[in-house]
């Protein structure tokens, strides 16, 4: 624990109920109560054990506004360097002045909009891919998501759909470079989604897609099928070493031909979201809403389909993909997206792969534990599933 940059001592260890490295939330409720002086977490230090970022003994670099009373940190060595240095690729929300900073922009903003917090701010998530916080208003919680440089402008991609389907995202109160500020949707994470709320949202989110085709909103990452084999190309004969094998990098090389096979299946470019899995949908009775923009992309609509298809249980999961299928062949009726489902499997991964590694490329060393390997573990994956069709095709 540090104030104002000064070491102050260290706490713990103890347990939390949430196993994800990225929640702090558990741990500055632990904190807070153990010390009696609000706390926010800055970073990961250190990982031992746990993996697929959870579970383990995990080491954070905790930011204290005011000290607590004296002899209530013990006062243990830490190794040489880590609270030190500069590190090129840290995030702004993990450096206390940045996060001053971050918090201070956001109280100003929602004054200024005539939505003034009216009590403590509420740490929910802080990683290499978001800072998450929760303030509250008069009118109701506003929630305030900064992320990295390499993640899309979440503020524009919003606006992009709330043009042409109001209700489909949530309500943006305020952006700047990076952060953005949204006011609460209801409900819950559609993680158990029922077929009838996997339908609803496939259909309207598809209805979106493809008014979007029309153009390109400005600033957004192009992955279209041939940059995007391109991309992959890169990474498997890169300078970059890969732990894998001769055979599955072989494997991986020839299955970045099948873009121009699935090209062929007629879907338009447009605004993918990237990471449509359940738990980015929110519903409250009615049809979800869908949050979290961060790897938006301009490209092929059919590897959505799929990040939804990873995470559905069933039957959910085939009413996805029937509604998918069906939503493509009424807005543009000469392309086969059955066919694209089939094809694209292993392509997701790989298109996975890719990002990953542009998260390990962006993101500083401590945290490199939330990714490392997963690049790999994409490609490996992208190579077992080539041969079988996709479990959601109809």
């Amino acid at each position: 624990m540090t104030s104002g940059g000064q070491f102050l001592g260290v706490a713990g260890p103890f347990s939390v109920d949430i196993p994800w490295w990225a929640e702090a939330g558990p741990v500055v409720t632990r904190l807070e109560q153990e010390l009696g002086v609000p706390v926010l977490v800055l970073r990961l230090l250190t990982v031992d054990g746990g993996e697929g970022a959870r579970d383990g003994h995990v080491t954070y670099h905790v930011e204290a506004p005011e000290p607590p009373e004296p002899d209530v940190l013990e006062q243990r060595p830490l190794p040489q360097g880590l609270l030190n240095g500069h590190e090129a690729f840290r995030s702004p929300w993990a450096r206390a002045e940045g996060l001053r900073e971050l918090l201070d922009w956001a109280s100003r903003t929602l004054a200024a909009a005539g939505r003034p917090v009216t009590g403590p701010v509420e740490q929910r998530r802080t990683w290499n891919l978001a800072g998450l916080f929760r303030l509250p208003t008069a009118g109701g919680p506003v929630w305030l998501k900064a992320t990295p440089h390499f993640a899309a402008d979440e503020a524009t991609v919003i606006d992009a759909f709330a043009r042409v389907s109001p209700g489909l995202v949530p309500t943006v109160l305020g952006a700047g470079e990076h952060r953005i500020l949204l006011e609460h949707v209801p409900g819950e994470d559609c993680w158990r989604a029922s077929p009838e709320t996997a339908e609803s949202g496939v259909r309207r989110f598809v209805a979106a897609q493809a008014e979007l085709a029309a153009g390109r909103p400005t600033g957004l990452r192009d992955r279209r099928d041939g940059p995007l084999a391109a991309r992959v190309l890169d990474l498997l004969d890169g300078t970059v070493p890969l732990d894998i094998t001769a055979e599955e990098r072989s494997a991986a090389r020839e299955l970045a031909g099948r873009w121009a096979l699935l090209a062929e299946c007629g879907l338009p470019d447009t605004v993918v979201h990237g990471d449509f899995h359940p738990g980015n949908w929110r519903a409250d009775g009615g049809p979800p809403v869908v949050v979290d923009f961060a790897d938006a992309y301009w490209g092929n609509p059919v590897l959505d389909a799929l990040r939804l298809q990873d995470f559905l249980p069933e039957p959910a999961r085939s009413a996805a993909a029937r509604a998918w299928v069906g939503a493509w062949k009424t807005h543009v009726p000469a392309c086969d997206p059955a066919r694209a489902l089939a094809l694209a499997e292993p392509l997701a991964h790989l298109a996975y792969a890719v990002r990953y590694r542009e998260f390990l490329d962006g993101i500083e060393a401590s945290e490199r534990p939330y990714h490392e390997g997963d690049p790999e573990a994409s490609i490996r994956e992208a190579v077992r599933c080539a041969g079988a069709p996709s479990g959601g095709a109809p």
